[in-house]
């Protein structure tokens, strides 16, 4: 490891804590040569969990990927960057929870829609378009009448995914 500032190695920890929102741990370090501080944060590793995709394809799972495809549903939405980032370390949590070696990335997609309702409607609406591949605008339409329902009957329950005639 080298100090950002300066890149020498010479550095000492201040502080070390558990982070457990994102399951590491948040080191304060300070360089020697020049005295610049920063934090560093440690993952806890664990054994890789894989994805089973759609088409049957496994990789393994990548919180960053997640992130980027919350930051897209969220663009321009006021949802601010720690929010989406403590939406996927729920999500991480929920599938290391699951303590099993694959996960589909449908389940993923189950983890994530709550939340994200939660946070707020139009990103859950856009996230939804391309989890559930809306083919036409009447897939928007029940989804939205879904959404209804679900907020007049309990702002709680999960919503449900809405078919397409397709299917």
């Amino acid at each position: 490891m080298e100090c950002p500032k300066c890149h020498q190695s010479q550095l000492k920890v201040i502080d070390s804590r558990p982070d457990d929102s994102a399951n590491a741990i948040r080191r304060r370090r300070e360089c020697l040569a020049c005295g610049y501080r920063f934090n560093t944060y440690e993952r806890i590793e664990r054994r890789p969990i894989l994805v089973i995709k759609r088409d049957g394809m496994r990789e393994e799972f990548n919180r960053d990927k997640l992130l980027r495809g919350i930051v897209r549903s969220a663009e321009k939405r006021p949802i601010t960057g720690q929010q989406m980032e403590d939406l996927v370390n729920q999500v991480e949590t929920q599938i290391i929870e699951q303590n099993q070696s694959e996960i589909e990335s449908k389940q993923i997609g189950e983890y994530v829609m709550p939340l994200l309702l939660e946070l707020d409607e139009v990103a859950y609406i856009r996230f939804a378009s391309v989890y559930r591949k809306f083919q036409s605008k009447e897939m928007f339409i029940k989804e939205l009448e879904a959404l209804d329902t679900k907020k007049t009957e309990s702002p709680t329950t999960p919503v449900e995914p809405v078919k397409d005639e397709d299917e």
